[in-house]
Order: C-alpha cells, then sequence, then structure tokens
C-alpha cells in the first residue's frame, strides 16, 4: 500500500512538473517494502489499457505484464493468425526488456495464454525463433475470452541486465 502510494506521488511530480513518467522509483523503507522498485515503460510502445505497469524492475528481476498483439506505433490491437500475432506480442516484449535493460537472453520464465489451445503449434514455432537457445522455463495454458478478443497474450520474468 505505501509502495503503490510513494509510486503514484512520484508519478504525479513528475507530471507536475512537466516531465514524462517514464520510470519511477520506489525506494520504500521499512519492514516488508521492496527495496529499488521501478516502473518500466517504453515510448516505442503505446500505454497500458488499464491501471498497471507495462514492467516493474526489483531485486534483481524484470517481471513484464501480459501483453497482448498491439502494433506499437498505431496503438491497434492487431487480430492476424495466431503466428502474426504471437511475433507481434515477442516483438513488444524484446522492446520493453531492452528498455529496462535486459534481453530476451534473460528471460526465466514465460506464461503463454492461448484463446484456442489448437492454436500451440502455430505459436510454438514462433516462439521457438525467439528463444533459439537455452529457452527459458514455460507454462502454456488455453485462457477463454482473453481482453479485447486477442489470440494470445504472454508474461515474462526476467533477469536484471
Amino acid at each position: 500500500m505505501i509502495e503503490d502510494d510513494i509510486r503514484s506521488d512520484t508519478m504525479t511530480q513528475s507530471c507536475r512538473d512537466g516531465k514524462s513518467p517514464r520510470r519511477a522509483e520506489n525506494h520504500a523503507s521499512g519492514e516488508g517494502s521492496m527495496q529499488g522498485k521501478e516502473v518500466v515503460v517504453s515510448d516505442k510502445l503505446p500505454a497500458p489499457k488499464g491501471p498497471y505497469s507495462p514492467a516493474v524492475k526489483a531485486n534483481g528481476f524484470i517481471f513484464v505484464s501480459g501483453q497482448g498483439p498491439v502494433d506499437s506505433e498505431t496503438g491497434e490491437v492487431v487480430r492476424g493468425t495466431i503466428a502474426q500475432q504471437t511475433e507481434l506480442v515477442l516483438h513488444n516484449i524484446k522492446l520493453i526488456l531492452e528498455e529496462a535493460g535486459s534481453s530476451l537472453n534473460l528471460v526465466v520464465k514465460t506464461n503463454v495464454y492461448l484463446d484456442k489451445i489448437e492454436d500451440f503449434e502455430a505459436m510454438n514455432q514462433v516462439y521457438a525463433s525467439f528463444f533459439p537457445e537455452n529457452p527459458p522455463a514455460r507454462t502454456t495454458v488455453e485462457a477463454a475470452n482473453l481482453p479485447l478478443g486477442i489470440g494470445i497474450e504472454i508474461d515474462v520474468v526476467a533477469l536484471a541486465g
């Protein structure tokens, strides 16, 4: 709760100062608090479509929120084939990780949510091209009714670079 308030205050102060709230650091102290929490956003991607951070860097890890197939230039959801959607999602995750100082090579865990599990093979072919060596641990599940009618959503945990 305190961390949320501090982040909110930091973001609000950035906006009041006329600065873009690209990164908000949280150095809350006290028992149970997370030292050095940093919200990571990227000008290369559209703003989130809800009240969440695209990624959070904390304790040597980067936690990337679930990403859907959103065109980074237009902010529009792309409803192509599952292969096209997977390519776009992983491209956007790559951009977020790079903004945070990390890379796909440092991803340790992914969660893949497919609207239809029948799309697994098509998704897997594209996924393998992004993680050709030493792929991260992965969970893939069917998740009906993904937001905005998308066919795939992926979240990742990576080591901070």
